[in-house]
């Protein structure tokens, strides 16, 4: 049997770079730190490659950066929410159809549970004075997104 990918963590960010759901994949604390450090580095990187020219029709931006044990990737939804994947870094061959489609699986989750006309949302000031709509964390249709980023992690070879 071929080795297979490793799913580490998943990030969910909001366009004003709130984080809205870091998921590690880990029981570890140090571990789930990292992500969290992981997560937050990777912006850095989303804003260059953005402002550097990289076509505004591309969703998908490729490696981000490795660190440690973890390769890092990215995806910008056409609203500036982005999604960063921390992969195990293995002697795999990561394709990137592979990567897009766990991509475009985790995008679909998040649109389906915030365009649920059911979803309570809730309204927060950010610093900058937008309104920005924020899942309720603990609400039954956030923790049935949380279920599906959860089975998306399974099928791509996290062990949940």
């Amino acid at each position: 049997m071929p080795p297979q990918l490793r799913l580490n963590a998943v990030a969910f960010i909001s366009p004003q770079n709130h984080p809205i759901l870091i998921r590690p994949f880990s029981q570890s604390k140090d571990e789930q730190l990292k992500y969290h450090y992981l997560a937050h580095t990777s912006l850095d990187v989303f804003e260059e490659r953005v402002n550097s020219g990289t076509k505004a029709t591309e969703s998908y931006l490729g490696l981000l950066f490795s660190m440690e044990n973890a390769a890092v990737y990215g995806y910008i939804t056409p609203l500036k929410m982005k999604i960063v994947l921390a992969l195990a870094l293995s002697d795999v061959v990561v394709r990137d159809a592979d990567i897009t489609t766990i991509f475009r699986a985790l995008h679909m989750a998040y649109y389906h549970s915030v365009a649920n006309p059911f979803l309570k949302l809730h309204t927060a000031l950010d610093t900058s004075g937008d309104h920005s709509a924020l899942m309720l964390a603990g609400s039954p249709k956030w923790e049935s997104f949380r279920r599906r980023v959860d089975e998306i992690g399974r099928a791509a070879g996290a062990q949940v």
